[in-house]
């Protein structure tokens, strides 16, 4: 029998999680012990966002560039810490499903932000991405095109089609009619790029930011506009927050002139 739990009852549970429910939080800088109390307060830093110690549970193709966001969004708000947890959008949504204790979402699609529309603020597009094919580098199968994956001698590694990326691949390569048997589905983009950069799959289809990421272990072959997919990234406040107003302040921040440079400087595309 399914059922969905109620936000209250969702805010209970979240309490009672343990750190172990969740993957593994990459902190993103932070501040002394002081500064934390003063965020557990909700006092104003210098700029007037509420100071907050924050959770943002991102999309794992945004790792590298939330990094950077995190420490610049930090700079400006002395007294604010941004902790992030990295996964594959179906992953974030199951946590947030299950009342893990969080202020922030953003996800790499539309289709599961809209999914958790009873738990999360209106969401915002802060950015978008595209597809390529990642071979190993120099390409040694001298693969072209999305044609050449349908190739049998070829290793192929996908994402599964739950996760964004993998529904995106599969959305172009059906509208070109390209049957692709991959050797392997992964449960979110940086594991299709590391199974490329460890040499365990000669082609994957990722972000273009993300085959950005390791220039010197990949090469980027570009997919054309007419046969690509354009993925979006929405982000919104959750509201089981205990922190609403700072979580609003972030959310606010990812549309500003500064963390839209750094978004852009990363190879994302304006929203």
């Amino acid at each position: 029998m399914s059922f969905t739990l109620s936000t209250a009852v969702r805010r209970a549970a979240a309490t009672a999680l343990t750190a172990a429910l969740l993957v593994p939080l990459t902190a993103c800088g932070g501040g002394d012990s002081e500064d934390s109390d003063a965020g557990a307060k909700s006092t104003e830093s210098a700029t007037g966002a509420p100071k907050a110690e924050l959770t943002v549970l991102a999309a794992s193709s945004l790792t590298d560039v939330f990094t950077t966001a995190g420490a610049a969004y930090e700079k400006e708000n002395p007294g604010t810490k941004v902790t992030f947890s990295f996964a594959g959008s179906q992953e974030l949504a199951a946590q947030v499903e299950q009342g893990a204790p969080a202020d922030a979402l953003v996800t790499a699609d539309t289709k599961t932000m809209d999914g958790l529309k009873d738990d999360t603020g209106t969401p915002t597009v802060i950015a978008k991405n595209r597809l390529v094919i990642a071979t190993g580098e120099g390409n040694p199968e001298k693969i072209e095109n999305l044609k050449d994956l349908a190739d049998t001698k070829l290793k192929v590694v996908l994402a599964a089609p739950e996760v964004p990326v993998g529904r995106y691949s599969e959305q172009v390569l059906d509208a070109q009619k390209i049957d692709v048997k991959p050797v392997s589905q992964e449960p979110n983009v940086r594991a299709v790029l590391s199974k490329v950069e460890l040499g365990e799959a000669d082609a994957g289809i990722v972000y273009k930011t993300d085959a950005a990421t390791a220039t010197d272990k990949v090469d980027a072959i570009e997919i054309p506009d007419a046969q690509n997919a354009v993925a979006e990234y929405p982000a919104a406040t959750l509201k089981t927050s205990e922190h609403a107003d700072a979580a609003a302040a972030f959310v606010a921040w990812l549309s500003s002139p500064e963390a839209q440079k750094i978004l852009q400087d990363a190879g994302f595309q304006q929203p």
